[in-house]
């Protein structure tokens, strides 16, 4: 007896995605404004890769008080500090992150106050909390944090432009506005979720989101390259049931990777460590929201773009 369960996967449902169309564009429509609303109103956290300033980390015994901490920092008067857990460092003992803020100063005036600044938080700490272990401080100046910023952003903007400039080519621009809206829908959902939860954006949140976009990109690919197989095959069936045969057809290949993906990624997120977590959770949350909008936005924006029958059979 078989025991694979793959056997029990659907491959040629007939489960009517299309027909909630209107209902999951609004859901999806109310989510991106939401999040463009939490973006302005409460912004994202950033991480010292783009805020610029000074961050130790420290491991310290379970019962440190996180505002004991905070409250040693402000002291130095370098500006209001930010301490946050990262998670447990072994038996009775727990990672802590302290952040300052990017000291005043230009050029090497600044390089100095900043690297001041790090020496008077080490020492401060060193001093109040004798056991405590140091395990290191990043300090990046203003210049490097704005430029990072400009960088990052503009990752993300040529990744988005080069995708649809690919499925224009590869299929019909019917086809790359439903796959620059579904990734555009993709990229804003997630960084709206990082500034509902206030996790850390930094420069590993960026690398994330670009590996969304990927992920993303390939699912809808493969969504959009059964509707134009089934677009030749069946000529006279309206596109609304063609779109939902496509999308039946390709569940199962959907499942597997969405559930396999997770499994990976939820395991990176659990043991994976403080450096990780974040990316790990953008890149959860990536592929549940990408994978919704392959189904729900990619292809049900074929049928506002009226997609041709005839370019299928070029």
């Amino acid at each position: 007896m078989s025991l694979a369960l793959v056997k029990y996967l659907p491959t040629s449902g007939t489960i009517p995605f299309i027909r909630g169309r209107f209902i999951a564009l609004g859901l999806s429509a109310l989510f991106i404004a939401f999040s463009m609303f939490e973006f302005a109103t409460v912004g994202i956290n950033f991480g010292i890769d783009f805020r610029g300033g000074i961050q130790t980390e420290v491991v310290a015994d379970e019962t440190t008080a996180i505002e004991d901490l905070r409250t040693t920092a402000n002291a130095l008067g370098l500006g209001e500090a930010r301490v946050q857990g990262a998670g447990s460092a072994g038996e009775g003992l727990t990672t802590y992150l302290i952040s300052l803020p990017l000291q005043e100063g230009e050029g090497l005036e600044g390089e100095a106050a900043q690297n001041d600044a790090r020496e008077a938080l080490e020492t401060a700490l060193e001093a109040a909390y004798p056991t405590i272990d140091m395990r290191g401080t990043t300090v990046i100046g203003g210049a490097v944090s704005g430029e990072l910023i400009i960088t990052g952003f503009t990752a993300i903007g040529v990744a988005l432009f080069l995708m649809l400039v690919y499925i224009w080519f590869r299929f019909e621009w019917q086809y790359s506005v439903g796959a620059i809206i579904a990734l555009t829908h993709d990229v804003i959902a997630t960084v709206g979720m990082f500034s509902l939860t206030q996790m850390t954006f930094d420069l590993a949140t960026v690398a994330a989101i670009l590996t969304i976009v990927g992920y993303s990109m390939n699912d809808t690919v493969v969504v959009y390259d059964r509707i134009r197989e089934n677009l030749r095959k069946y000529k006279r069936k309206p596109l609304e049931e063609v779109l939902d045969l496509s999308i039946n057809n390709t569940l199962s290949r959907t499942i597997l990777t969405s559930v396999t993906t997770l499994v990976a990624l939820i395991s990176l997120y659990l043991i994976g460590g403080t450096a990780l977590k974040g990316f790990a959770f953008a890149m959860i949350w990536g592929v549940l929201i990408g994978t919704f909008s392959s189904i729900f936005v990619a292809a049900p924006i074929l049928l506002f773009t009226n997609v041709q029958r005839d370019s299928s059979d070029s």
